[in-house]
């Protein structure tokens, strides 16, 4: 059906499988790679392929059911949809979305501000705020111009992306080539700590540059042939992915000490530095400018799209579901989305709030993998990926696991966002109620 014929408040289906599989590869891979493999050093030595791996294999376990979830449910709005399907409870439900909503908002806002910092003053100096905000607006703009538009910068700034880091693979693998480098370092782990608790320390780390792929459940409604694509996509990109941050854990640990990564600010740029091949550190500067506004795009896009989904399910006001005419995009929800990231930039240090993020995050990885299991009694007419029954249950583990990593300072801070999340709730039922009754 083509868009002109679709009804009103239907999302036009314009993603292919490569556009969904370059979607899912540049959220995960994102901007914290060029600086992961200094804090990983810290953490396990030289061996920092080891966690990087674990890590893929934890995230593989929760993308399993989202795998089934997405195409048993193909529509937009990703956990929260889940969660209400499962526990049929609407606070529960609102509860998944808002976590959701929270991390996407304030991950684009940390991401604003990263763009206008320094990798920005390489080339311009500029106030970080104001940039920060005019950034965001110029995504929202990209946004609601159209998935399809989305979807390309996205393909092209992946392949950035991913082309910076095989400059650093390629670069040492010259090094080695040469004679220099130094392999025994792979293995080698700091003084008086164990495998196990390394390499779990430095997994905990590692893992939260696989959990982008949650973004991807909330433009499955863009999505041609949902059902066969986002298995296939998914995996592909998870594994392409884990490859590429297992080599370049081993070239960052051939190239350099795990002492000089560690007190490094930019790591990977010492290490292309540390093989003589003369690439610019300009280039790497741009790189990651351009890292940075694909992450923020596709967490813009996600934000966007579970807000509309949201609304549509009643959870938050009708008024966010609505979309553009021609484009088919949800311009009120990235109005909305984009308003509340700009004012999350006034607070300019959002260390302790993006620890409480990814706390939120490992809540609504839980709620998808309790619900793929609830819901295997849910019969639908069409035929969807379904994924091993243990797996689900190793994901809520590995969940759990991650989360008595966290602070208690955290945990604190995450119960007040979600006791804010409560009052919004009931504020947003009685605004519903009363209008219900006016009419």
């Amino acid at each position: 059906m083509s868009t002109e014929t679709e009804a009103p408040g239907i999302l036009s289906r314009r993603i292919t499988g490569p556009l969904l599989f370059a979607f899912i590869l540049g959220d995960v891979l994102g901007a914290g790679i060029y600086a992961l493999m200094g804090v990983l050093a810290g953490e396990v030595g030289g061996v920092l392929w080891a966690p990087l791996l674990v890590a893929l294999l934890l995230a593989l376990l929760t993308a399993g059911s989202y795998a089934e979830l997405v195409t048993k449910y193909p529509r937009a709005g990703g956990a929260a949809v889940f969660a209400e399907r499962a526990f049929r409870n609407r606070l529960v439900s609102f509860l998944v979305g808002f976590s959701m909503l929270a991390a996407g908002v304030t991950s684009a806002a940390g991401l604003s501000l990263a763009f206008a910092g320094e990798y920005l003053g390489t080339f311009i100096e500029l106030p970080t705020i104001p940039t920060a905000m005019a950034f965001l607006v110029a995504i929202a703009l990209l946004n609601a111009r159209g998935i399809r538009e989305s979807m390309r910068a996205n393909f092209v700034m992946t392949a950035i992306e991913v082309s910076g880091l095989v400059i650093v693979v390629v670069a040492v693998a010259f090094l080695l080539g040469g004679g220099g480098g130094d392999v025994s370092r792979v293995t080698q782990l700091p003084e008086g700590t164990g495998v196990a608790t390394a390499v779990l320390s430095g997994s905990i780390i590692a893992y939260y540059s696989f959990v982008g792929f949650e973004t991807s459940a909330n433009v499955i409604e863009e999505v041609k042939e949902p059902t066969k694509m986002y298995p296939r996509a998914l995996f592909a990109a998870l594994a392409t992915a884990g490859i590429v941050y297992v080599l370049v854990g081993l070239a960052s640990a051939i190239a350099l000490p795990a002492s000089d990564l560690e007190n490094s600010s930019g790591p990977l740029l010492d290490v292309v530095a540390a093989t003589g091949v003369g690439i610019p550190a300009w280039l790497f500067s741009l790189i990651a400018l351009v890292a940075v506004a694909n992450g923020a795009l596709l967490t813009m896009i996600m934000a966007s799209r579970l807000t509309y989904g949201m609304a549509e399910q009643g959870l938050l006001p009708p008024t966010l579901a609505r979309v553009l005419p021609r484009r088919r995009t949800p311009w009120v929800a990235i109005v909305a989305t984009t308003v509340v990231a700009m004012l999350l930039t006034l607070v300019g240090d959002l260390a302790t709030l993006a620890e409480t993020v990814v706390l939120l995050l490992l809540f609504v990885f839980v709620s998808a993998n309790v619900s793929v299991l609830v819901l295997r009694r849910d019969r639908v007419d069409h035929p969807h990926f379904r994924v091993w029954t243990f797996l689900p249950v190793l994901g809520i583990g590995s969940c759990i696991l991650l989360m008595t990593q966290q602070r208690p300072i955290v945990w604190l801070f995450a119960a007040a966002l979600l006791a804010v999340g409560v009052v919004l709730y009931f504020i947003a039922r009685w605004a519903g109620r009363r209008e219900a009754t006016r009419s």
